[in-house]
């Protein structure tokens, strides 16, 4: 490797990271509004700096070398450590800054929890811009929170990843339920479900919420060496106690979430046969936004949201 300049351009280092992300030259120009040949002659030095091509031609454009690849994480960290270097730490004003906040949260929470959080955010900072991601398998919330994609994510874990920063925010019991007038709801009281009687009714369970996690309520009866009938997996949380109306299946979710559904879609709500833990509703947030004023704020607002709705 050619020997280091006594001051290196912290610039270069942002065009290396975005380089090696972008795999492109002309897209990296057009994020930095830099001329094409100005990123190409940085790409110049960097080789020269590092004795290593970094990107080369492949069958589907440019690609990292094997050496350019180990650098894309320490590009990344000294770019983040250097934004906290100088990140000036100001109030956050809320009814007079205009941000954007991007929350990621499973469908189950639209019903009741979601409604609230948007009319506080609204209501504290008319100004600032929410966008709610949706979360399922196919998403990499840890990356998306670590690249600054998303502030937040809020879902239901047995054991929330240990490297985030977390708070709880409430808990709900599970419950079943199932359609009313179905013959089986007729003839059976609301705390005389058997443990037969659940492990053999038809079931309507969401899809793999989480990637590599397939959810609470499985995850609990497979510790129990047990296994339910799951007739139907749906990705929309939503539809389910919809469905309830139209079939004889039974919806295990949280009691809360229920009761929203319970009167107006005539649903008999049933106590379970075995001990579940109830649903435990965490958010989640990387360091990098640990200190923030703005999310700081963001936090307390969600929690006081989580507050308001379990005091109803």
């Amino acid at each position: 490797m050619a020997q280091l300049p006594n001051h290196l351009d912290l610039h270069l280092i942002r065009i290396l990271y975005l380089l090696l992300s972008e795999k492109n030259v002309s897209r990296v120009a057009l994020k930095l509004n830099q001329p094409q040949p100005s990123i190409s002659a940085s790409l110049r030095k960097l080789r020269e700096l590092t004795g290593d091509q970094l990107l080369v031609r492949g069958g589907r454009g440019m690609v990292p070398t094997p050496h350019g690849e180990t650098l894309l994480k320490p590009a990344k960290r000294i770019l983040d450590e250097t934004e906290l270097l100088f990140e000036r730490k100001v109030p956050f004003v809320a009814q007079q800054e205009s941000k954007t906040f991007h929350i990621a949260a499973p469908d189950s929470l639209h019903v009741q929890f979601l409604p609230s959080v948007v009319e506080r955010l609204r209501r504290e900072s008319p100004r600032s811009r929410i966008v709610i991601h949706g979360l399922g398998a196919e998403v990499d919330y840890v990356r998306h929170l670590s690249d600054g994609d998303l502030d937040l994510v809020i879902a239901n874990w047995d054991e929330p990843p240990q490297h985030l920063h977390l708070s709880k925010l409430f808990e709900d019991p599970i419950v079943c339920a199932m359609r009313a007038d179905s013959p089986y709801a007729k003839r059976t009281g609301t705390d005389d479900m058997t443990l037969e009687d659940y492990l053999s009714l038809p079931h309507v369970a969401p899809s793999q919420l989480l990637s590599g996690y397939h959810g609470v309520i499985d995850a609990h009866l497979e510790r129990q060496h047990l296994r339910r009938n799951v007739v139907v997996e749906s990705a929309y949380f939503g539809l389910m106690p919809h469905m309830l109306t139209q079939s004889d299946m039974v919806l295990t979710t949280g009691k809360q979430y229920l009761s929203f559904y319970e009167k107006s879609l005539q649903l008999k709500t049933f106590s379970i046969p075995i001990k579940f833990p109830p649903l435990r509703f965490y958010q989640l947030w990387h360091e990098r936004v640990h200190h923030s004023p703005e999310h700081k704020w963001l936090r307390e607002q969600i929690a006081q949201a989580a507050k308001s709705l379990m005091s109803k």
